[in-house]
């Protein structure tokens, strides 16, 4: 890919410097002075290159989250493993070329990978609706999971859809109650699990893969309940707010660290993942090994009572106190026919 055509909007500072940098060093003839100033300025483009990822907003990090030459779960497929079996279809409908799993070593260890694939060109991504994963994908991931809990196999999930797919077709066949069998089944699955969100992780097509003892978040990843163009449309009618839905959304790694809602975020190569595919498998790699292995030396009652708990641990609201003076909610009327009093609790007993 062309860096013109991967250069993302707010990166054109660094841009321009490094125009500089290379007519420089093609007009420089080895002068030492030229030499001398040539070294300054990368050291000055380094800096500012830092500084600039040091401090990206939550919209600038979802660029980066969505750069067309990020890693996806097809390549950590041969950068974190050492070898992948892929195992295909659910048995029910189709293979589902979105949702990406099988089985696979990572130094020694046999672990279940299911993962999120979006696709590079328009022709892959076609095919697999740009990561956006269908009943049957969700499906094929649950049969999976079935599979390493029967034979102890620990689950690796990977993260990174925009959602659920959306069509009549999906919803035909039960996208909700797909999602929905995944999350009750992930919270009692009797095997270590380990979910890494590497790109995007937006709505319930992420949940559906989003349940497990450890949730880990690649630093320019972002993780949120809807994508900041679902948010402006809805809550301002207008798709182009996205920027100022992002900063509302509390969407990238370090919020939600900050809030407990993720376990660790995975450090990426200075500008992002896709900057150095290589280095990011090694830094993946190491955390998805230490944190198996934390999990896994857990005793596994234990460790479902924990995946409980933080589960019911997770959001997190301040109520105020009501001052004296104020004045009480009204009453509500009691229905029609049933004497003031006898209102019913959840159950359906008189309280």
């Amino acid at each position: 890919m062309d860096d013109k055509e991967s250069l993302l909007p707010f990166e054109k500072p660094l841009d321009e410097l490094r125009r500089r940098i290379d007519e420089m060093a093609a007009s420089s003839g080895g002068a030492p002075e030229l030499e001398d100033l040539l070294a300054s300025m990368r050291r000055q483009y380094e800096r500012v290159e830092r500084q600039m990822y040091a401090n990206l907003n939550p919209w600038q990090t979802v660029l980066v989250a969505r750069h067309p030459g990020r890693p996806q779960t097809r390549d950590y497929t041969s950068l974190i493993f050492d070898s992948f079996e892929e195992l295909h279809g659910d048995r029910m409908f189709r293979d589902d070329l979105s949702l990406v799993s099988g089985l696979g070593v990572i130094a020694g260890r046999r672990v279940a990978l299911l993962g999120q694939h979006r696709g590079r060109d328009p022709g892959e991504r076609h095919l697999t609706n740009a990561g956006c994963v269908h009943p049957e994908g969700y499906r094929k991931a649950l049969r999976k999971m079935r599979l390493a809990e029967k034979f102890g196999l620990p689950v690796v999930a990977l993260i990174d859809t925009k959602g659920a797919y959306p069509g009549v077709g999906s919803e035909e066949r039960g996208v909700a109650v797909a999602i929905a069998e995944n999350l009750l089944a992930m919270s009692r699955l009797r095997t270590p699990i380990l979910c890494v969100v590497i790109g995007e992780g937006s709505s319930g097509g992420a949940l559906g893969l989003g349940v497990g003892d450890r949730t880990l978040m690649l630093e320019y990843a972002y993780y949120s309940v809807i994508s900041p163009e679902g948010y402006a449309a809805i809550v301002w009618r207008d798709g182009k707010k996205s920027e100022a839905a992002a900063a509302e959304l509390c969407l990238t790694s370090r919020r939600l660290l900050e809030h407990g809602l993720i376990d660790e975020m995975v450090p990426e190569p200075l500008g992002g993942a896709h900057r150095d595919l290589r280095r990011m498998g090694e830094i993946l790699r190491e955390a998805v090994i230490r944190n198996l292995d934390a999990v896994s030396a857990i005793p596994l009652d234990r460790l479902l009572a924990l995946r409980y708990g933080k589960i019911r641990r997770l959001g997190r609201f301040l109520e105020a106190a009501r001052p004296a003076d104020a004045v009480p909610p009204p009453a509500s009327p009691a229905p029609a026919g049933r004497p003031a009093g006898t209102e019913e609790n959840d159950a359906g007993r008189p309280a």
